[in-house]
């Protein structure tokens, strides 16, 4: 910046002020940004569904652990049919049944019928009786065994969701009456909700844990299905 001299009489102070004016323009400098912050973006998160498996649980829910000291004749089979028992699931008729009894198992053979159905779909109990236990498995998850009348028969659901509101042990059942919901507790795959029924004759001194395998597609191939409401 070029500065004029001074005009005739100009004082010290006003020529050292404009030395000192030129000096501090001299100095100036650009404004500098502030440094910028990296921006940092998290990893996407990749949510898989579960893979729907294409074959029931590879270990079986057996009724009895051993031989029993009871056989199943075919006159016990003609007793169940003539029982009439109730499909125990509301929609499920006869026709839509698969035999699974006897499928291969790496424990064992399959003693019971699966039977596919919606989670929370109720589990209805077969014909009249008592609740014998409830029972937490492994395998059966969470179960519900039910004496038939004369304590003859089980009648085994496993693989539930929750059970009836206020179901107790001792508890006198009617037929179609709620006893659970259909879920995935025990070794149910996920991705395929189902009731897991068995049906076994029970010994002389029934225990609720140990009987003979009936094959319930064989006893309900002529059932109706129970109404939701009983």
């Amino acid at each position: 910046m070029a500065l004029l001299p001074p005009r005739h009489g100009a004082s010290h102070a006003a020529m050292a002020l404009l030395l000192a004016c030129a000096s501090a323009c001299s100095e100036r400098r650009a404004p500098v940004p502030p440094p910028v912050q990296p921006q940092v973006t998290a990893p996407a998160v990749r949510v898989e569904a579960p893979a729907v498996p294409s074959s029931w649980p590879a270990t079986a829910v057996t009724a009895a652990s051993g031989p029993v000291d009871v056989a199943v004749t075919p006159a016990d089979i003609a007793d169940l049919q003539g029982r009439d028992l109730s499909i125990p699931l509301p929609g499920v008729w006869a026709a839509n049944l698969t035999d699974t009894f006897g499928d291969g198992r790496t424990k064992g053979a399959h003693e019971a019928l699966d039977i596919p159905a919606p989670m929370r779909t109720p589990v209805l109990a077969v014909e009249d009786g008592v609740v014998a236990k409830l029972f937490t498995s492994q395998r059966g998850g969470l179960t519900v065994y039910q004496f038939d009348p004369a304590s003859r028969y089980a009648y085994y659901y496993a693989h539930l969701d929750g059970y009836a509101p206020g179901l107790v042990e001792g508890q006198s059942l009617r037929r179609c009456q709620l006893v659970g919901y259909v879920g995935l507790t025990g070794n149910s795959p996920a991705g395929a909700p189902h009731l897991h029924l068995a049906i076994f004759k029970l010994e002389p001194k029934p225990r609720w844990w140990r009987g003979a395998p009936v094959n319930p597609y064989n006893v309900l191939r002529g059932s109706r299905p129970c109404s939701a409401g009983g």
